[in-house]
């Protein structure tokens, strides 16, 4: 949990990153939704939003405040969201990202639309493990007042959505075990991936590198995707291989 004093340097990072990140892969201008963390708003993923527009996404935040859980309507205004986003630009499959808790809308939402969903991606999110294996799950039941094992028998969680899904995570994650971010290998969806970064759970949305992995997933083309290509050097630093 003491490394998660990190996420100030992170988002400090950005500043002397900026002229990389601008060069990351740009977007076709297709809708992207970004949904935050447990207890956090769309303040929370502004700087990402900023970024990913000045690429060329059409970018929003949820539009619902602070994200205490799935009370009665949350996601189904979600859905909603999704539905008029694919009908407003043209029919064309939206893209969805979420950070930690916001994930687990992502994923599911990409599993009930999944004409309408682009891909997923994911940061930090806990879909693979047990409620208890999150520092946040205490959290969870004080701001939603669920129950989060009764919630998690809902839906089948580490399943993973139809559509190009990647999750990105960090091994020294101080809220989430890493191992629960881990999306098993699909026979019914090939194009799953996951990512390592250098992160804190806290910054994992501010940070520089998963900025550029996230810009990298969302440029490709639809019918094109590609696992994520790790290269040498500083950037094998920054994206360490998640098989070693």
């Amino acid at each position: 949990m003491a490394l998660e004093l990190r996420a100030f340097w992170e988002f400090g990072a950005v500043l002397p990153a900026w002229p990389i990140l601008q060069r990351a892969p740009t977007g076709d201008g297709h809708a992207v939704i970004v949904f935050p963390g447990l207890s956090a708003s769309d303040a929370s993923t502004a700087p990402l939003r900023h970024y990913l527009g000045r690429l060329g996404h059409s970018v929003s935040g949820w539009n619902q405040g602070n994200n205490f859980g799935p009370r009665p309507g949350v996601l189904e205004d979600a859905r909603h969201q999704v539905i008029q986003a694919f009908r407003a630009s043209g029919a064309r499959r939206v893209s969805l990202i979420g950070w930690s808790l916001g994930g687990i809308y992502a994923r599911e939402l990409a599993k009930a639309l999944p004409d309408m969903v682009r891909s997923v991606i994911t940061l930090g999110t806990p879909f693979a493990g047990t409620p208890e294996s999150t520092n946040a799950w205490r959290l969870y039941e004080l701001t939603s007042g669920r129950d989060i094992q009764r919630e998690v028998d809902h839906y089948d969680m580490p399943g993973a959505p139809p559509v190009p899904t990647t999750s990105l995570y960090s091994r020294s994650d101080g809220v989430v075990a890493w191992q629960g971010s881990i999306q098993a290998p699909s026979k019914v969806n090939p194009h799953t991936e996951n990512i390592e970064v250098v992160a804190s759970h806290l910054g994992i949305g501010l940070n520089p590198s998963a900025w550029w992995a996230v810009a990298d997933r969302l440029a490709q083309p639809v019918g094109g995707w590609k696992p994520f290509a790790r290269k040498r050097g500083l950037h094998g630093l920054l994206f360490p291989d998640p098989t070693r």
